[in-house]
């Protein structure tokens, strides 16, 4: 028997027959550069949907991903409510969980414009976490670069993040908590602050004050995660701290000492020259 999510495919697909926007089952396949006789043995509930067929029947029908998965809303998504409209890549391992992506600072530059590209995804290294709070939910790790959140997060410091879906956006994000904040070009982790309720503007803060805030659209975001922790380079025991201190201290009074006798002696010899210049010639 098909799965739920096959069911609610195979109800779009005689849809868009219904509705002559596809002449053939066959021509439905050919266009989404899947095997007719694939698409035959999913009709007749011998097989179950793939993710790939999925996601390009969303692409090039706009299937309502939403009604796919949950069984709410329409059929298809309206092309004005689609623009910005992107599919979440995931990666799961080989019992089907979900594992967590993360972003080292050399991929955030291309992250951005790359999200719809499962190769890009796919490169990037994933993990799993012990906690049960990520065995649920879509989570990402992204390393921070900069000093704009210190003494909070350092650079060199991984956030993990649960995911913020976009219908959120306007009404879910939490004042002055921190963000992943990715936009059209760049990757950012900052607090947030709205502008205004249902402005569609934020405030990005920064913990250092040296940085001022700074306002963003939520039209410029691609993806908003949640910071739930992070992890940090591992730092020596507090007495090696203390010992490394200590050392600090005692090698800066060793050349304050030396840096004293110095000038002593520097003013020892300019006296002397100063002696010789007012004696009187034999």
């Amino acid at each position: 028997m098909n799965s739920v999510v096959t069911q609610r495919f195979i109800k779009c697909h005689n849809k868009l027959k219904e509705e002559k926007r596809v002449r053939s089952s066959r021509q439905f396949a050919l266009s989404l550069d899947y095997l007719p006789q694939s698409l035959s043995e999913i009709l007749k509930g011998r097989r179950d949907v793939t993710i790939e067929l999925l996601r390009k029947a969303v692409e090039t029908y706009k299937l309502n991903p939403i009604y796919l998965c949950t069984g709410e809303g329409p059929l298809f998504m309206s092309e004005s409510g689609t623009e910005e409209f992107r599919i979440l890549s995931i990666v799961t391992d080989g019992e089907g969980a979900e594992r967590i992506l993360h972003v080292p600072v050399p991929a955030q530059a291309g992250y951005a414009s790359e999200l719809g590209n499962p190769e890009f995804i796919n490169e990037l290294p994933s993990y799993t976490l012990p906690d049960y709070k990520y065995k649920s939910g879509t989570h990402r790790s992204f390393d921070v670069a900069g000093d704009s959140m210190e003494p909070t997060l350092y650079e060199g410091d991984k956030v993990i993040c649960s995911y913020v879906e976009p219908d959120s956006w306007q009404n879910s994000l939490k004042d002055h908590y921190v963000y992943v904040l990715v936009t059209k070009g760049d990757v950012l982790v900052k607090r947030v602050r709205q502008i205004e309720a249902g402005s569609g503007r934020l405030e990005l803060l920064s913990d250092n004050s040296f940085y001022d805030p700074f306002p963003l659209q939520l039209s410029d975001l691609r993806e908003i995660w949640h910071v739930r922790s992070k992890i940090s380079p591992f730092l020596p025991a507090p007495q090696n701290v203390q010992r490394y201190l200590l050392d600090e201290v005692q090698q800066l009074k060793q050349t304050v000492a030396q840096q004293n006798e110095l000038i002593r002696q520097f003013q020892h010899t300019i006296e002397k020259m100063m002696e010789e210049d007012k004696s009187p010639l034999p």
